[in-house]
């Protein structure tokens, strides 16, 4: 069966979109076509193909295990062509071009937002889309080939299948208040005395949070019974400062605003939560060269980061 010459563009668009909104009538609207064009191009390529791609129920349509098939593999067909429009208008241009990027926590203070600095100087009319979240919203849009690459604290054993990785440098976690905390100028807090306190955690979900819980578990002690869970600096910082949060946020992220005296980390040291920071990409994937424009600008900042490891190592007598 050679699907390249049984089904077009069109049809793998209409494919994705009856996926995704489980709506006739909502994939035309995404698509701008009309219903009886999606209906059509739907009924035609399940006839190219001898399969049923999807069911259709009271409620909308429902995939089959082939309809969910062709529209993996179609995100991904589609992403590529993506990739090749925008890879020949910067061979056009010169300097222009776009890069998704999804963004973890240990990436969003320091190591992306100077990388794109640094990539937007030599390509001016470069576009970057940044998503944050955690791991486990962005590797699946990432082997969907919503994303280029992930960036931040590297997963250690889930959300690896399918993903390469490379490691840029390490980081350790800090337990962080605001200057005014009555915690800012005790000289040696323990988990006990910390965890009667209101904390900012990262989700479950995420590495560092199994990493957090395990400090707790190894003390003998429960996960604090106040928290708020989030990944967002844009949320945690002002809350950081305006109220008596303890957080649990990387070193680069709240490594200025202790320099300038706003924050204090405390001498607690999370040694469960060095970890590597680094890029995840598709195993065998093709990236644009505004992509890899961008990956060369991010191995730079992070040989300055590098050889911040000292600072915060001294800082925890590691």
């Amino acid at each position: 069966m050679n699907l390249s010459r049984r089904l077009s563009l069109r049809q793998l668009n209409v494919v994705v979109a009856v996926d995704q909104y489980r709506s006739i009538m909502r994939a035309a609207q995404h698509l701008g076509l009309t219903q009886p064009t999606v209906t059509k191009a739907l009924q035609d390529a399940e006839a190219s193909l001898s399969v049923a791609l999807f069911h259709r129920t009271n409620r909308g349509v429902e995939p089959t295990p082939s309809g969910t098939a062709l529209a993996r593999h179609a995100r991904l067909v589609l992403a590529q062509m993506a990739h090749a429009e925008e890879e020949l208008a910067d061979l056009r241009d010169g300097a222009g071009g776009r890069v998704a990027v999804g963004s973890l926590i240990a990436a969003s203070a320091r190591l992306l937002p100077e990388s794109i600095i640094r990539l937007k100087k030599a390509r001016p009319r470069v576009s970057v889309s940044v998503r944050e979240g955690a791991n486990d919203i962005l590797m699946p849009a990432l082997r969907r080939g919503e994303l280029d690459i992930v960036v931040g604290r590297l997963p250690e054993y889930r959300e690896r299948e399918g993903i390469e990785q490379e490691a840029l440098y390490k980081e350790i976690a800090c337990l962080v208040v605001r200057a005014e905390h009555p915690l800012a100028e005790r000289a040696q807090p323990t988990l006990t005395d910390l965890a009667v306190w209101e904390w900012i955690l990262p989700p479950p979900e995420t590495t560092l949070r199994r990493q957090i819980d395990k400090v707790f578990y190894d003390v003998g002690l429960a996960i604090p019974a106040q928290i708020i869970e989030s990944v967002s600096l844009v949320n945690n910082i002002p809350l950081m400062l305006n109220a008596n949060f303890i957080a649990v946020m990387p070193y680069q992220a709240v490594r200025a605003m202790a320099t300038a005296g706003r924050m204090r980390i405390l001498p607690v040291p999370l040694v469960e939560t060095i970890g590597a920071v680094g890029i995840s990409r598709r195993t065998r994937s093709d990236l644009s060269p505004v992509c890899q424009a961008l990956l060369t600008e991010m191995r730079i900042v992070a040989e300055t980061l590098r050889h911040e490891e000292d600072e915060w190592r001294s800082l925890f007598n590691l």
